[in-house]
C-alpha cells in the first residue's frame, strides 16, 4: 500500500511542479506589467525593480499553488484512469476512500501554508511595498523631454514646449481627478523652473492660468504671475502591526475585499480536493467525461464567487467555502463512492 500511494504521490508532484512553473511564470508576467505601471513616474534601478517583484512574491504564491495543486491533482487521476491504472488500484483493494484522505491531508497542509502566506505574509509585503515606493519618490529625478506628448510626472500629465538651462518654457500641466476630495486641475505657464529640496520637488511657474473643474461639470479659471506646484513629497513610512491592519477591515471596504479573496483562495485546495477525485477518476472507455470543462467551471465559480461576495468577510469566507466543500463532498459521493 506504501508503494501505491508512493507512486501515485510521485505521479502528482512532477505534473504539479511543471504546471506551478507555468502558472508562476504567468503570474509573474502579470505583476511585472503591474510593477511598470507603478514605477512610470518613478526612477528606480534594476535591482530596485526586482526588490519591489520580490514583494509580489507572497501573491504570487497565492494564485498559483492553491491552482497547481487542483489542477495537477485533477489530470494526475484522470491520466491514471486512461491508462486503467486506477481500476488496478481499487481491484487491489486502494479504495478511493483512502485516495480522497490521502490528498486531503496534503491539501490542509497546502491551505494551513497558503494561510499563512495570506494573513501574514501579504499584509507586510503590502506595507514594504508602499514604503519603498515613496520613498523612491523622495528621490525622483526630473526626467521630462521637451516636445514630447504622453509624458508623466507622479500625479500630473505634463507637456514642455523646450527648455534652456533649466527654464522651462510653454508649460502645460493636467492632474486628472483620482479621489473625491480631489480637484481636476489644468495649467498653462509660460515658463518655470524646477526647485528642489529634501522632500519635495516643485515647480515654480510663472504668467500663466489656473482651471479647476468642478464635479458638477463648472469650471474656474485664475491667472497668476508666480506660483509653486508642489509635486510631491512625504517621507513619512508607514508603520503597522498585523493587528492594526485587520482592523482597518470593518472600515475599509477594499481590505475587506482583499482579506476574503486571499484567504479564500489559501483555502481552495481543501474546498476543492473531492472535485478534483470526481473529475479524475472515471472508466475512460465509457466515462471520458468533460475533466477540462469541469475544471475552470469549478475555478471560474469560486473565483466567481469570492471577488463577488466579501461583506461581511467572516460569513462570507464560512458560506463559501462550506458551500464549495460540501459540493465536492456530495458530488464525490454522488459520482465515485457509490461506484467503486
Amino acid at each position: 500500500m506504501k508503494l501505491a500511494y508512493r507512486y501515485i504521490l510521485n505521479q502528482f508532484l512532477s505534473t504539479n511542479l511543471s504546471l506551478f512553473g507555468v502558472l508562476f511564470l504567468i503570474v509573474s508576467m502579470v505583476f511585472f506589467i503591474q510593477l511598470a505601471r507603478m514605477t512610470a513616474s518613478i526612477e528606480i534601478s534594476l535591482f530596485d525593480f526586482f526588490k519591489l517583484y520580490s514583494f509580489m512574491i507572497p501573491r504570487i504564491l497565492i494564485f498559483t499553488l492553491p491552482l497547481s495543486f487542483f489542477i495537477a491533482l485533477t489530470l494526475t487521476l484522470y491520466r491514471l484512469s486512461r491508462e486503467n491504472e486506477s481500476i488496478v488500484y481499487f481491484t487491489l483493494g486502494f479504495s478511493p476512500t483512502q485516495m480522497g484522505r490521502f490528498f486531503l491531508r496534503i491539501a490542509g497542509l497546502l491551505s494551513a501554508f497558503c494561510l499563512l502566506i495570506s494573513l501574514v505574509f501579504i499584509p507586510v509585503a503590502l506595507v514594504l511595498q508602499k514604503n519603498f515606493i515613496d520613498y523612491k519618490k523622495t528621490q525622483v529625478k526630473f526626467n521630462i523631454k521637451s516636445g514630447e506628448f504622453g509624458q508623466k510626472f507622479l500625479d500630473w500629465l505634463i507637456f514642455i514646449e523646450k527648455e534652456n538651462d533649466g527654464l522651462y518654457q510653454n508649460i502645460i500641466m493636467y492632474r486628472p481627478l483620482k479621489k473625491l476630495d480631489e480637484k481636476e486641475l489644468f495649467i498653462i505657464a509660460k515658463e518655470g523652473i524646477l526647485e528642489r529640496n529634501e522632500q519635495s520637488l516643485s515647480f515654480r511657474l510663472r504668467q500663466g492660468s489656473v482651471y479647476d473643474f468642478e464635479q458638477n461639470q463648472t469650471w474656474y479659471a485664475g491667472h497668476f504671475d508666480d506660483i509653486v506646484i508642489n509635486t510631491l513629497i512625504s517621507d513619512d513610512i508607514e508603520s503597522r502591526t498585523l493587528l492594526e491592519y485587520y482592523k482597518g477591515i470593518s472600515t475599509s471596504p477594499k481590505r475587506a475585499q482583499e482579506f476574503v479573496i486571499y484567504t479564500l483562495i489559501a483555502l481552495f485546495p481543501l474546498a476543492s480536493t473531492l472535485f478534483a477525485l470526481s473529475f479524475g477518476i472515471v472508466t475512460y472507455r465509457y466515462d471520458k467525461g468533460l475533466v477540462y470543462l469541469s475544471v475552470f467551471l469549478v475555478v471560474g465559480l469560486y473565483f466567481g464567487a469570492l471577488s463577488i461576495f466579501y461583506q461581511p468577510p467572516l460569513l462570507a469566507i464560512s458560506l463559501i467555502f462550506c458551500v464549495t466543500f460540501g459540493l465536492s463532498f456530495w458530488n464525490f459521493w454522488r459520482k465515485i463512492l457509490r461506484r467503486y
